[in-house]
């Protein structure tokens, strides 16, 4: 699922067209005056001519109708929230294949698991891996190493080294 994208600004200058259209005036002026193409100005002419201010309705958007009405979708949406481990998986990872059997259980639609990430992505999902940590990790211990030991192990430049021949000048 793409963006959504916003019909009524499209269809606010195509009536405007239209009602200039009614007054008379030209595609030629009503593209000047909206500031669109002779072109554009001409197609919206011929469909105000077979259908008037209908015919330059917005039809809304294209493609394919979604499969989840927007009910169904906040259930899975909630669902997705309380967590794989609120629907009786061993771990705390949501995978495609997991999110489409719960689609599957919860509304009855079937998704391939691979274009789920669409449905996600349009619910404000992001892909995210789970961050890998060991269990016996001590972060005091891994600042503490940071902050002593690490800078005395760290090599350092000797002061009264000579300069290196790549940081001389050429003379």
């Amino acid at each position: 699922m793409s963006k959504t994208r916003d019909h009524a600004q499209p269809e606010k200058r195509r009536l405007q067209a239209g009602k200039l259209f009614a007054k008379g005036l030209s595609a030629p002026a009503v593209a000047r005056r909206l500031g669109s193409a002779r072109q554009v100005a001409y197609r919206w002419k011929t469909a105000w001519e077979k259908g008037g201010q209908a015919a330059l309705a917005s039809k809304g958007p294209a493609g394919p109708k979604p499969k989840l009405t927007g009910k169904q979708t906040q259930q899975v949406v909630n669902a997705l929230l309380a967590g794989p481990v609120a629907q009786g998986y061993k771990t705390a990872l949501w995978t495609l294949p997991r999110v489409a059997l719960l689609i599957k259980e919860l509304t009855g639609v079937d998704y391939h698991p691979g274009h789920v990430w669409r449905l996600l992505g349009a619910s404000g999902f992001s892909c995210q891996r789970p961050e890998r940590r060991a269990i016996e990790r001590d972060d005091k211990a891994i600042g503490r190493w940071k902050r002593e030991v690490w800078p005395a192990l760290k090599k350092r430049r000797a002061a009264s080294a000579e300069p290196s021949s790549l940081l001389t000048k050429a003379g």
